[in-house]
């Protein structure tokens, strides 16, 4: 579990000296990566090579089965089942992972003791009775996000997560799990933008998110995103990503938002805003400012952190820096690959570049991203949850039933994990976009007072 801690004290000029060149310049794709002999990932640690986990994913809606078609190629998994309660969802799940078992019971994958872990798919307001289920049943889970369509059920979810401590909880926050944003996190924290003084996030797509069933009930259960009663609207569903990207990057969580919404286009009977904008209040006067809309496919997604120094975008996994011309001089700048945009022009920021290439009259194309998000946080939760797994089986062998001492066994092996989020980060989250739902249908603002964001 990555925790909201700061990943470097370094000021600007710290950051540029001794090893911490190393990190910015990869950032820009400037020099190669030379990690230490004993690292290997983000995480810093080399994972060997293990046997697989035998794992299943409950829910095959389109979300389901994009998971279990990238758990199928993924070296560290098994698929051993796929399942759904609807024979249409499972028999396209099942083509997804061709060699799974298709199961229409969720209840028959949790009593199976050889799955070790279940990634859990099924609409965000079902999550709750499956995840609980899952971890009693001593599964290692990975939970779609949000965690919940209430912060009532994102409550029991993570309070259950953190009692069971023998298992990895996953929440389907990709963004913390990826190369990439690592890179830009220590960028950002460093302080090499300057004083971040806002963001901006969007996501833009024309689509209904209606599908279509001859049954009625079967058509209501898959339209459970435009209802009220089921969904956590736009900024809940897609938004979430983008709000605890942006505080992970300022390492706090928002004191306040403002919403307003409305079906701009989409009149078929919903009562979810198809178009959506929230205002984030963040300490330090800092304002993330986030729309979403299904009526308008212009500019796609993008995320943009505006500090004094200069802004970062970032789109489809890849960033540029864009200097302000008061900006001090960093050195780098004049070898790094720059790209056009509108009337700008922006600075790589390449994470997995191997090489240094001075800059010439061309404009160069940034090395193109390898991993999808997705791929990126699965294999994470595969990976911890073998050597969780494996450390739990260890310690009981050798030492028997001592729970405190198997607690502070699996806290001393933290470090080891690869980086992702956790319950604590998933709930954290889940509650900012839900109150921020909240602002939107209401179109008010609401105080995020730091009481919500705790467990008791």
């Amino acid at each position: 579990m990555m925790k909201n801690e700061p990943v470097s004290e370094l000021n600007r000029r710290s950051f540029l000296k001794g090893g911490s060149i190393s990190t910015l310049m990869s950032l820009i794709g400037a020099v190669e990566l030379k990690p230490e002999p004993a690292a290997q990932g983000i995480a810093g640690v080399k994972i060997q090579a293990g046997p697989k986990v035998n794992c299943a994913v409950i829910g095959l809606g389109t979300r389901g089965r994009e998971i279990a078609q990238t758990l199928s190629v993924l070296p560290d998994a098994n698929v051993s089942a796929v399942c759904d309660p609807y024979p249409s969802s499972l028999r396209r799940g099942a083509k997804a992972a061709p060699t799974a078992a298709s199961i229409k019971d969720y209840k028959q994958i949790l009593a199976d003791k050889a799955i070790k872990a279940v990634v859990i798919a099924t609409p965000s307001h079902e999550h709750r009775q499956i995840v609980i289920e899952a971890l009693d049943a001593g599964k290692h889970v990975y939970c779609e996000a949000p965690l919940a369509h209430t912060i009532e059920d994102a409550r029991a979810i993570a309070l259950a997560a953190r009692k069971a401590h023998r298992q990895v909880f996953q929440a389907g926050l990709q963004t913390r799990s990826e190369s990439q944003r690592h890179f830009l996190l220590s960028f950002i924290r460093a302080g090499a933008i300057g004083r971040p003084v806002m963001v901006k996030t969007q996501w833009h797509k024309k689509q209904s998110w209606r599908f279509a069933s001859p049954n009625t009930e079967r058509e209501k259960a898959l339209n459970w995103r435009l209802s009220q009663e089921t969904s956590p609207g736009l900024i809940g569903e897609i938004g979430i990503h983008q709000v605890d990207a942006t505080s992970w990057y300022l390492n706090s969580n928002p004191v306040a938002v403002t919403g307003f919404g409305a079906v701009n286009f989409w009149n078929d009977g919903r009562d979810v805003p198809d178009t959506v904008q929230a205002v984030f209040e963040y300490p330090n006067n800092v304002n993330l400012i986030a729309d979403c809309t299904l009526a308008n496919s212009f500019d796609s997604m993008m995320d943009v952190l505006y500090g004094t120094d200069s802004a970062v975008m970032i789109r489809e996994e890849k960033a540029w820096m864009f200097k302000e011309v008061d900006a001090p001089l960093l050195g780098w700048e004049v070898y790094a690959a720059k790209q056009a945009f509108y009337r700008e022009t922006g600075i790589a920021l390449v994470a997995n570049a191997t090489k240094l290439s001075a800059q010439g009259t061309a404009e160069k194309e940034a090395p193109a991203y390898t991993n999808t998000t997705l791929s990126t946080a699965l294999e994470s939760f595969l990976i911890n949850s073998r050597l969780t797994g494996t450390a739990v089986e260890d310690f009981l062998t050798n030492y028997g039933e001592d729970e405190e001492g198997l607690k502070e066994y699996l806290a001393d092996m933290e470090k080891n994990r690869q980086p992702a989020a956790g319950y604590q980060e998933g709930y954290e989250a889940t509650v900012s976009v839900l109150k921020a739902n909240e602002a939107i249908l209401g179109k008010k603002r609401i105080v995020l007072d730091k009481e919500l964001y705790q467990l008791g």
